[in-house]
C-alpha cells in the first residue's frame, strides 16, 4: 500500500467520524427544543367544578379532567367559575345559548309582538330563524345592572330546572342591551283565565283550578328545598304563573332582583301589593315564607276569581269572621264554577291557604308540607284535574298519585295540615 493509498483511508474515516458527530449534535439539539418546559401542575392540569343542580339537589360537575380535583365548597367552586367567566363567554358551557340583538330583533319583527309587560319591561312572542318560538323579556334600560352582573344572573337562572318552572333558553347581551329568552307558554298567564275569559276561553272548572295550584306549590317547593343555594321568589302572583298547551303551570319571574321590582312612592318595597306578606312590610326582608303567605293569596284567588289588588284579602277575613267558628268558605267561591265542586275539598282547600296567610310567619307551613297536603286532596278527588292533556300527560298525573298512595300519610305532614284544616 502505497502512502497516497494510506492518506486517502484516513481522511475517509476521519471524515466518517465527523458526519457522526455532527449528525448526533444536531439530533440533541431538536430533542433539547422539542422538550416540553416544566409548569406548575397545579395551575395547568386543576379541573374546574362548577356548582350544579341534579334533580333538585346540588352537585359537582367536572368540566375537565386533571393531575388535581380539589374538593372545596359549593361557593367557593362557584367563585372560581365565575372569575373565569370574566375572561371568556362561559356561560355557554352551561348550555345557554346566547343571541345577538339582531337576532331578536327580527324574530320579533322588529318588536311589534308584544305580549306582556312585566315588573322587569315588556315581554315578547318571538319565532327564531331555528324555527322554536319563545318568549322574550327585555329588561330595563334604567338597571343599573352592568355586564357581569347579568351574565351571573344568567348563569344562576340558567341551573334552576323544574318542570314547573319556565325554562330560561337564551339570553342576549349586546351593547348594554339585556334580554332573556323563555320557553313560550301558549295559553298565557293564570290571571288571564281567571279574569279575561270570554267567547274564545271558557271559565276553568273547580279541578283544574286544583291541578293548578299543587304545579305551583311543587314549582315553589323546588326553589326552596331543591335548588341550591335556595331561592326565595318574592313575588309569586298570578301574572307570574303561566300556562303551556296542556294547562300545566309554570312559575316564572323567579331569581330575578332589580331595582324595577320597587313599588312607586313607597320605601324601598318590592313585591306586589296584594300579595305581600305583612312582615315582610315590618322588616323588609323576603324569607320562604314570604312566598307562602303570597302563595296563600294566589290559592284564594283561585277559590274566589278575586283580584287580590281589589281587595280579596279583606274579603276573606270578613268570611272567616263571619263563619261563627266553622267557616263555610262555599260562601265566596267564584261564582263562575256554577256550583261545579267538591264541598269538602274546597273547604280543605280554603282552610290550607286561611293557614298559610297567617300573619304570624313561624305559624305557616312550608312549600314542602303544602305540596304533601294538595297532593292528598287531588288523591281524595280522585280525577285527573281537569286538563286538556295528552297521554303522556295523564300518565305523568297517574304516576304522581300512585305515588302518592303510596306512601303513609299518618306520618307526615300532610296529614298534620289536614288536621289543622278539619280542626277549624
Amino acid at each position: 500500500m502505497n502512502r497516497t493509498t494510506l492518506i486517502f483511508i484516513i481522511g475517509i474515516c476521519i471524515g466518517f467520524v465527523v458526519g457522526i458527530g455532527l449528525t448526533l449534535s444536531i439530533v440533541h439539539c431538536l430533542v433539547r427544543r422539542r422538550k416540553p418546559t416544566k409548569v406548575d401542575k397545579s395551575i395547568s392540569h386543576r379541573a374546574v367544578t362548577i356548582p350544579v343542580n341534579v334533580k333538585g339537589y346540588g352537585s359537582n360537575s367536572t368540566l375537565s379532567e386533571g393531575e388535581e380535583s380539589p374538593r372545596t365548597s359549593e361557593w367557593s367552586n362557584m367563585t372560581l367559575w365565575l372569575e373565569n367567566l370574566r375572561r371568556s363567554s362561559a356561560v355557554s358551557v352551561c348550555g345557554i345559548p346566547k343571541y345577538s340583538y339582531k337576532d331578536v330583533q327580527r324574530a320579533t319583527s322588529n318588536f311589534t309582538t308584544i305580549i306582556g309587560n312585566g315588573a322587569f319591561g315588556p315581554v315578547y312572542k318571538a319565532q327564531m330563524a331555528t324555527g322554536g318560538t319563545v318568549a322574550v323579556k327585555v329588561l330595563g334600560t334604567n338597571s343599573r345592572q352592568g355586564e357581569q352582573e347579568f351574565l351571573t344572573e344568567v348563569l344562576l337562572l340558567g341551573r334552576l330546572h323544574h318542570r314547573n318552572l319556565v325554562d330560561l333558553v337564551g339570553y342576549v347581551a349586546d351593547k348594554g342591551k339585556h334580554m332573556l329568552l323563555y320557553t313560550y307558554m301558549s295559553n298565557g298567564s293564570l290571571a288571564s283565565h281567571l279574569y279575561d275569559f270570554g267567547k274564545s276561553r271558557e271559565p276553568m272548572n273547580w279541578d283544574l283550578r286544583l291541578g293548578i295550584a299543587l304545579d305551583v306549590a311543587r314549582g315553589l317547593e323546588y326553589l326552596h328545598c331543591g335548588a341550591s343555594p335556595p331561592v326565595v321568589h318574592r313575588d309569586i302572583k298570578s301574572c307570574n304563573i303561566l300556562l303551556d298547551q296542556f294547562m300545566k303551570a309554570k312559575v316564572t319571574d323567579f331569581g330575578l332582583s332589580r331595582p324595577e321590582m320597587i313599588i312607586p312612592r313607597t320605601s324601598n318595597i318590592r313585591g306586589t301589593f296584594g300579595y305581600l306578606d305583612p312582615e315582610y312590610l315590618s322588616t323588609r326582608t323576603f324569607t320562604k315564607k314570604s312566598d307562602v303567605y303570597s302563595f296563600g293569596v294566589l290559592l284564594f284567588e283561585l277559590i274566589t276569581g278575586r283580584n287580590p289588588q281589589l281587595g280579596l284579602m279583606e274579603y276573606v277575613k270578613l268570611a272567616a269572621m263571619e263563619g261563627g267558628g266553622k267557616v263555610g268558605w262555599e260562601e265566596i267561591v267564584d261564582e263562575q264554577l256554577n256550583g261545579k265542586y267538591d264541598v269538602h275539598n274546597l273547604n280543605d282547600m280554603a282552610s290550607l291557604a286561611f293557614i298559610c296567610v297567617n300573619e304570624v310567619s313561624q305559624s305557616r307551613p312550608t312549600m314542602c308540607e303544602i305540596v304533601q297536603a294538595l297532593s292528598q286532596l287531588c288523591k281524595r278527588n280522585g280525577k285527573t284535574l281537569g286538563r286538556t292533556s295528552s297521554a303522556a300527560a295523564l300518565k305523568d298525573v297517574s304516576i304522581e298519585l300512585d305515588q302518592i298512595e303510596a306512601k303513609d300519610f299518618t306520618s307526615t305532614a300532610s296529614t298534620d295540615i289536614l288536621g289543622r284544616l278539619h280542626s277549624r
